[in-house]
């Protein structure tokens, strides 16, 4: 009988706080768009993973509010 090719594996870590989310991944993972949300900071983020673990994380879209002088006041979500 063969062996098994035992393939390298990680779990994905929250970018904001560091904690284990619910999701492991292999060395040779690829997904585009992805939703990971973490249990400790209750929230979702859009990931990118390319192989050998290298995550890239989804930018929120850019919001935009009116100000009381008719001007577009744009704004970027900060995580805290």
């Amino acid at each position: 009988m063969g062996k098994k090719q035992v393939q390298n594996r990680q779990w994905i870590r929250c970018p904001l706080c560091g904690g284990k989310t619910r999701d492991k991944i292999r060395a040779d993972t690829e997904m585009k768009n992805f939703p990971v949300f973490c249990p400790k900071c209750k929230r979702e983020i859009l990931l990118n993973v390319e192989k050998q673990f290298d995550i890239t994380v989804i930018p929120e879209p850019v919001k935009c509010q009116k100000d009381t002088s008719g001007f577009a006041v744009f704004l970027l979500q900060k995580y805290k």
